[in-house]
């Protein structure tokens, strides 16, 4: 049996069973009322926020705020499960996502790791997509250096000493990004399948 196979019965048992199959970044496949199986297209802006774990506390109330303004933000402690791939998964929710939030406090500017590592990648991201939409967003929670190659390009929005006006300005950014349509919906209504079979 080939993976795709596989995914597609193991999609359908939990159909079936009257589960809901969410494909990150994508949609939600889910039982219909007469036996069919319905998709709903993801149309919330997607928002990866990077951050530094010393960070976590100030980078989940951002979280928090952009899912209120009706976006759909991804974080590595809300998304990621044990045992799976971390660093594939992170790269490709960078890949499909609006926009990337990059967090930056005294604690993120220097220190080595997967924050950096992310930021590089959403940097890289950014280069194949038109020069005028907009993909990074800096933030700073407090006063501190912004890496020279983004500030030299990149605005970045400070979260103080006003948290709320620079929550404003965040969010205006990522629905301006989503509305830029960079990405591949399935329309707003979504489809409906009478069955999941392999190609």
């Amino acid at each position: 049996m080939k993976n795709s196979d596989r995914i597609l019965t193991t999609i359908r048992r939990a159909l079936d069973c009257g589960k809901t199959v969410e494909i990150d970044g994508l949609g939600r496949f889910r039982p219909g009322a007469d036996g069919a199986y319905e998709f709903v297209a993801q149309t919330k802006p997607q928002v990866f926020i990077a951050y530094v774990e010393e960070d976590l506390a100030l980078a989940r109330r951002l979280r928090d705020r952009i899912a209120a303004a009706g976006c759909s933000p991804w974080m590595d402690k809300d998304k990621l499960v044990p045992g799976q791939d971390w660093p594939r998964a992170i790269r490709r929710a960078i890949e499909i996502s609006d926009t990337f939030v990059a967090c930056f406090s005294a604690r993120s500017s220097s220190k080595r790791g997967p924050f950096q590592s992310e930021l590089r990648w959403a940097l890289e991201c950014a280069q194949r997509m038109p020069l005028e939409e907009t993909f990074v967003v800096p933030v700073r929670f407090e006063a501190c250096a912004v890496p020279r190659q983004i500030q030299e390009r990149v605005q970045y929005v400070d979260l103080f000493p006003d948290w709320e006006a620079g929550i404003k300005r965040v969010v205006r950014a990522v629905k301006r990004a989503g509305r830029a349509g960079r990405k591949l919906r399935f329309g707003q209504a979504g489809c409906r399948l009478e069955s999941l079979t392999p190609l």
